[in-house]
């Protein structure tokens, strides 16, 4: 099986120049040979989800079938199923983020930079609000494919500091819908739940007047009461009101579409009203309520070159911009602080707007070629990129201007063994406005290897090491000592895959892989009361499917954290809990596929917070007709807590829903 991502493409920069000279002349061979050193493809059956077992690097990709199977009304609903991936009060957009191996969101920020964030290649997320969050307002409606990269292997071709790792969304496309023929085509989706009367819809126009231009326009709204859990509580702040739209058109042109310009915006916005200021609901209130707009927006413009003539060009040329804006009022009356001796100070932080914006320019091309009888894949790049960010109290305003070199090739031997070196500099200004004046510069080198040996008989192992660092924010403006001081990891990798048919029977599907990790930082700036953190763990992922339908997905992660802070040791505040999902279904033919899910965390108490074990089981089923009136309509149906347990997951500040009834219907005609 090939890959799944699609390599971006890079600039070729000085150095890469030299080493493309060098191979220029075995460029009209390349064709003749790329059968030679091609895997051979193994044809696997439909699961929930198909393992990358083909590549060292620890990802998952969660496609389209899944997006729609899951009924999500969030991204996180989406990449909470993800190995090593723990959601911080997923089941709604407030007080809420990813957190990836025991980095990213944590319940002060709801993010602490070490999980990056990009749709359609565009930088999104804040930095540093207290007690907001803002990383998941977005709606899982507008993508067609989100790929979770964990630990810091295939990292840099994105940024810097991925210490937990990178989430990267990708819209849909017109042709998704028309199949690359020229007309109309529209899809509709409504869906419902019983827990909090949840309702969206989701329309999505796909036009292809030629077969070399393609517009796809999608509006869902997505609106949500709250929450009850499984003892009938209310959940506090669990209600939204979500609406999203998207954008995309792209157009061929040259010889063989050779060329190409592909144009995408996306936008949600919310509006809350007379909400708690503490989105994670730890602080009882104290903060009063606010009247809350927030508005996230992205907008990617990128031309492609991929010739036809010569694999050492695939130029991707790409401009992006992501605006986040937060306009927030105080509703007079709502804290019991009021009046005190600290309103002064704590009015300016809850009456205060708040605004990111992130710009982009990154060319990157990637060269396939040969020297002697190894193989390259080598993505280069560069990448210019500024953030602002706007005064507001207690939230230091400024600019961080950056620029980035990189570097990542997959040399195949074709014996089995493939080398991944990857290198990334990076240059940063940063300067502060007003109270927080200052200019600062900072640079740094990061790289990672890896290499994976496949045997002949489906088995592969595979290892890799790495460092970054995670250069400072704007945020910290207000502390000089950080100005200067970048957070530095490494991380190590070490596992084992296995991919193969009729393992059992003559035609079933086997899929495994396993990753143990270790990752340190040092020189932190992130969090108090820490001068170093260890973290170490293993990742399991399996998957079988048997021809006669049945198949299984199971993947489960096992975590261990210290924090040190002057020699003395104590459990890593932001670790996950152990973990365990396992879905068992039954697929007939095109038309039904059923399916039971259990999750299973195990009980934390390596933590100030402690939190009990449980056990959730979700039950899901798609029915699609063939024929008659309703063929290819979409029926799905799904319940969510299915023995109304009461819980909070680790990490979360807010209980899980109680049990939740889905249905939806799609169409497309």
């Amino acid at each position: 099986m090939r890959a799944t991502f699609s390599r971006k493409a890079a600039l070729l920069c000085s150095a890469a120049l030299i080493s493309a000279t060098s191979v220029m002349a075995q460029d009209a061979d390349i064709d003749s040979t790329n059968e030679d050193f091609a895997l051979d493809e193994i044809v696997l059956k439909k699961s929930k989800r198909e393992i990358q077992t083909e590549t060292a690097t620890s990802v998952t990709v969660v496609e389209q079938d899944e997006i729609n199977d899951r009924q999500a009304s969030t991204i996180a609903e989406l990449v909470d199923s993800v190995p090593g991936v723990t959601i911080v009060n997923g089941a709604s957009p407030q007080g809420s983020g990813i957190n990836i191996r025991g980095f990213g969101a944590n319940g002060t920020y709801g993010s602490d930079q070490k999980v990056l964030i990009q749709v359609d290649g565009a930088s999104v997320g804040s930095e540093e609000l207290y007690r907001i969050s803002t990383q998941l307002f977005t709606d899982p409606a507008l993508y067609k494919q989100v790929s979770v990269l964990r630990g810091l292997g295939g990292s840099f071709e994105y940024g810097s500091g991925a210490i937990g790792g990178v989430v990267l969304l990708e819209t849909k496309d017109a042709s998704d819908f028309t199949g690359g023929e020229v007309g109309f085509r529209f899809r509709q989706t409504l869906q419902g739940s019983t827990n909090g009367n949840g309702f969206a819809s989701s329309s999505i126009l796909a036009w292809q007047p030629t077969e070399n231009f393609e517009v796809l326009g999608n509006f869902t709204y997505n609106k949500q009461s709250e929450q009850k859990d499984g003892d009938g509580n209310v959940i506090g702040n669990s209600a939204f009101e979500l609406p999203s739209w998207a954008i995309k058109a792209r157009g061929y042109f040259g010889q063989d579409r050779e060329h190409s310009i592909t144009l995408s915006h996306t936008d949600s916005q919310v509006q809350d009203r007379d909400v708690p200021y503490d989105s994670f609901g730890t602080t009882s209130d104290n903060f009063g309520n606010v009247d809350r707009d927030i508005d996230n927006s992205a907008t990617v413009l990128t031309y492609n070159y991929d010739s036809l003539s010569s694999d050492l060009i695939n130029l991707d040329v790409q401009y992006s911009y992501a605006d986040q804006q937060i306009d927030q009022t105080y509703v007079p009356g709502s804290s019991p602080l009021e009046g005190g001796p600290s309103w002064p100070f704590l009015e300016p932080l809850v009456n205060s707007n708040h605004r990111y914006e992130t710009s982009k320019f990154l060319v990157k091309n990637q060269m396939n070629f040969l020297t002697g009888g190894v193989s390259h894949d080598m993505r280069v790049g560069v990448e210019v990129s500024r953030r602002e960010r706007l005064d507001a109290s207690a939230a230091p305003g400024g600019t961080d201007d950056r620029l980035a070199v990189f570097v990542v090739d997959d040399i195949d031997f074709g014996n089995g063994l493939t080398i991944t070196p990857g290198v990334r500099f990076e240059d940063q200004n940063i300067k502060g406005n007003g109270t927080y004046a200052g200019d600062y510069d900072n640079s740094a080198w990061m790289g990672s290897l890896s290499a994976r040996y496949a045997f002949g008989s489906g088995f592969a192992v595979f290892g890799s090491a790495g460092y970054t660092e995670s250069m400072p924010i704007i945020d910290d403006l207000g502390t000089p000592l950080f100005m200067t001081q970048s957070e530095k990891a490494r991380n190590y990798e070490l596992g084992f895959s296995f991919s193969n048919a009729n393992v059992f029977s003559d035609a079933d599907t086997l899929q495994l892989k396993a990753t143990a990790y270790k990752t340190d930082i040092w020189d932190i700036t992130s969090y108090s009361n820490a001068d170093t953190v260890e973290t170490k763990g293993l990742e399991l992922e399996a998957r079988y499917v048997h021809s006669t339908g049945f198949y299984t997905d199971m993947n489960a992660n096992i975590s261990r954290g210290e924090e040190f802070n002057a020699g003395v040791a104590t459990d890593w505040r932001n670790s996950p809990a152990d973990s365990l999902r396992l879905t068992l279904g039954k697929r007939f033919g095109e038309t039904l596929d059923m399916s039971w899910e259990i999750v299973a965390n195990a009980k934390m108490d390596r933590s100030t917070t402690p939190t009990p074990s449980f056990n959730a089981h979700n039950l899901r089923a798609t029915y699609i007709p063939q024929e008659g009136a309703f063929k290819d309509t979409e029926f799905r149906f799904g319940i969510e807590n299915l023995f109304d347990q009461t819980f909070t997951p680790h990490l979360s500040t807010r209980p899980a829903p109680g049990r939740t009834f889905k249905v939806s219907v799609a169409k497309t005609f």
